[in-house]
């Protein structure tokens, strides 16, 4: 039995759901948006992990689960805790439920997909750039600062910098561009993280065990992620990677300790290969939607033990 916990409507765990159909393999959802009537308790007995888990109406052993795959949203945002106090039993409840879910997946002897423990690099970008150059990947020269004249030296040195968030919160890698200079004093409150842009091709690898599905992104925009809200457009295309690289982006994620990855590179015109940040917990339907690459069916199986 395979578990899949998130939002059923989301792209990414709709479409593992539907493998999962396909291939035949058993498999429950933990709808977030129905916590109100999910029930979770686990126990450990000499080193065994033992418990049950209400979905629906029906009740499953925990044991019995192979393998888990987590597209968990924050609970605090919700709908049906928007107008609830965080006081409130129907908070309380989301809340605890939540923390044993994740507790229960960080020991449970299922295929998690993936571990918080192991997604705990991407919740610091400098900490995960230091893992990431451990593998042979170039970084590019980055600071992390609140000054604002070393700033200005940094963009002097380099011509054309970006700018991005340095937690795990999504944010839009920008531009630096010379209106922004003019509100460079607010990051004496808030550092901030800024990198050399570096020419050349996006590319973002999915790897999943020892698979990995290459996505090359042509764009003019400096976050190809936000293309169409920017009224631009960013045009995938599925490559193969070398056998180098491909063992090399696969080398990088077990590093981190995660079985599914999305990496994020560039390559540049001399072929040297940056890579920017390896995701935990990739929005993967973008790409497979654009390139027709089986991403899903391969984390499908991999749940399934099967690939």
């Amino acid at each position: 039995m395979i578990l899949l916990c998130g939002i059923p409507s989301e792209p990414s765990l709709d479409m593992v759901r539907e493998q999962l159909s396909k291939l035949g393999v058993p498999h429950v959802i933990f709808n977030q948006r129905r916590f109100a009537s999910i029930e979770l308790e686990f126990r450990i007995t000499r080193g065994s992990v033992t418990g049950r888990m209400r979905l629906d109406g029906w009740s499953y052993r925990l044991e019995h689960f192979q393998s888990i795959y987590t597209r968990l949203m924050d609970y605090r945002y919700l709908p049906e805790l928007r107008d609830e106090p965080p006081n409130w039993p129907k908070w309380q409840h989301c809340r605890a439920l939540h923390d044993t879910l994740i507790h229960w997946c960080e020991i449970a002897p299922a295929r998690v997909v993936n571990r918080t423990a192991a997604m705990g690099s991407n919740f610091s970008k400098p900490y995960q750039a230091q893992l990431i150059r451990q593998q042979g990947f170039a970084v590019p020269e980055t600071i992390i600062t609140n000054d604002p004249e070393l700033v200005r030296e940094f963009r002097n040195k380099h011509k054309r910098v970006i700018y991005k968030s340095i937690s795990s919160v999504r944010s839009i890698v920008q531009t630096l561009e010379d209106r922004d200079l003019e509100r460079l004093d607010h990051i004496r409150w808030c550092p901030v993280q800024f990198q050399e842009f570096v020419e050349g091709t996006n590319v973002r690898v999915h790897t999943v065990n020892a698979a990995a599905f290459a996505t090359a992104v042509n764009t003019e925009v400096t976050d190809y992620r936000y293309a169409y809200r920017q009224g631009r457009q960013a045009q995938l295309k599925a490559i193969e990677l070398s056998d180098e690289l491909t063992e090399r982006c696969i080398r990088l994620s077990r590093a981190l300790g995660l079985s599914f990855a999305g990496i994020d590179l560039k390559i540049a015109p001399d072929n040297r290969v940056y890579c920017f940040e390896v995701n935990p917990s990739p929005a993967f339907s973008y790409y497979e939607a654009d390139t027709g690459q089986p991403i899903a069916q391969a984390v499908a199986k991999y749940l399934a033990g099967v690939g």
